[in-house]
C-alpha cells in the first residue's frame, strides 16, 4: 500500500551507486528501473522496494505527485 513515507522516502533517498549515485530514487530514469526489472536484479531490501516503487509510479505517470517533496536543489517543475 502506497502511503505518504514511502512518497517522502522515493524523494529522499539516494541511489548509493552506480552511474547515477547520489541522484533520489524518484528522478531515477525509467530505462534504468526498466533494466532492472528485466534483469529481475532490483537491489534486496528497502532500496529494491523504493526502486520498484519509483518504476510502478513513472509507467502510471504518476511520479510529478513526489516532485514537491524533493529537496529544492533537486525538484523538477
Amino acid at each position: 500500500m502506497l502511503n505518504k513515507q514511502m512518497l517522502i522516502k522515493l524523494a529522499e533517498t539516494k541511489m548509493p551507486y552506480g552511474r547515477f549515485a547520489g541522484r533520489p530514487i524518484i528522478l531515477l530514469p525509467e530505462e534504468y528501473l526498466l533494466w532492472f526489472a528485466n534483469k529481475s536484479e532490483f537491489p534486496k531490501g528497502e532500496l529494491g522496494d523504493l526502486m520498484k516503487l519509483s518504476l510502478a509510479l513513472k509507467i502510471e505517470g504518476l511520479e510529478k505527485l513526489v516532485y514537491p517533496l524533493l529537496p529544492p536543489e533537486t525538484r523538477r517543475s
